[in-house]
């Protein structure tokens, strides 16, 4: 029988997701995108958010797991490190007429635990998720749109400029390694693309974003800005938007997706500490 702690509630487990690589596709040198689907995309939740994202689990395959985890039992059993970790994603498409959905991953060598694991997923292999959830999609009566992220904004912001109608305008500002990285998004013709070439340098070490929305044009009416990436870039647009532009909080969506020197553990920790904070509640 299981007791709790009087006055406190414990939270059922999250449903989860077992779906099954279907293929892999190389988007770009440093994005590679997991078509996943199967008779376990009846166990993902109901989400009509533009921008989806959710919680992948990833376990070492040495210690032989099987999918659905328990994490309060293996919480129990196994040591910190051996148990199944979590990585937030987008989810890039979702068809649920074809009970299929599409991950983007980016993948610098061998570095963190989602890319190499995308990098070298083959069809059969498991893609265990909780989700999805959400709750932005741009605000088609504004005036004009702001994008602004990095490469692993890239597929909430591609979603987001597909979405927009016909006659959006606006502006996208797209941090990427090199040219060799730029995409063929769709977008309606009055949305600029600015692609933000770091030519080899590390990311989340340049000031690429913030000095582009700074610096660029700025039209007359209302503004709906999606800006996402690395934390300490998301910082330098805050700033500029709330306090330079003076935006009101609703025309924002604003998060740091990652923090530079950080895995997401020590990072989604700091969430709650001044240093992880980007927005006051």
């Amino acid at each position: 029988m299981t007791t709790s702690t009087p006055g406190t509630t414990r939270k059922p487990p999250r449903p989860q997701a077992v779906l099954t690589v279907e293929q892999t596709q190389w988007l770009s040198p440093h994005l590679v995108r997991v078509i996943a689907g199967g008779e376990g995309f009846v166990d993902l939740q109901e989400c009509v958010a533009t921008d989806m994202y959710a919680k992948l689990l990833f376990a070492r395959p040495e210690l032989g797991l099987q999918p659905p985890y328990d994490l309060g039992a293996l919480k129990e059993e196994l040591p910190k490190e051996d148990r199944p970790v979590k990585r937030t994603y987008t989810i890039r498409w979702i068809d649920r007429d074809t009970r299929r959905l599409a991950i983007d991953f980016v993948v610098h060598g061998d570095t963190g635990i989602a890319g190499p694991w995308a990098a070298a997923a083959v069809p059969g292999d498991p893609l265990v998720l909780m989700g999805p959830s959400g709750a932005w999609s741009p605000d088609q009566a504004a005036d004009w749109h702001l994008f602004a992220g990095d490469a692993s904004a890239l597929p909430a912001t591609a979603a987001g400029l597909e979405a927009l109608h016909a006659g959006a305008v606006g502006h996208a500002y797209l941090e990427v390694d090199t040219a060799a990285d730029i995409l063929a998004l769709r977008a309606p013709e009055g949305v600029e693309l600015h692609w933000l070439l770091r030519d080899g340098r590390t990311p989340g070490t340049t000031t690429l974003l913030a000095d582009a929305v700074a610096a660029g044009p700025w039209p007359e009416g209302r503004v709906d800005a999606f800006v996402h990436g690395e934390r300490g870039a998301m910082k330098a647009l805050r700033d500029i938007l709330f306090k330079e532009k003076g935006l009101a909080r609703s025309q924002v969506s604003l998060s740091g997706y990652w923090a530079y020197g950080r895995e997401e553990d020590r990072f989604q920790a700091e969430k709650q500490d001044p240093i992880g904070r980007i927005l006051e509640d």
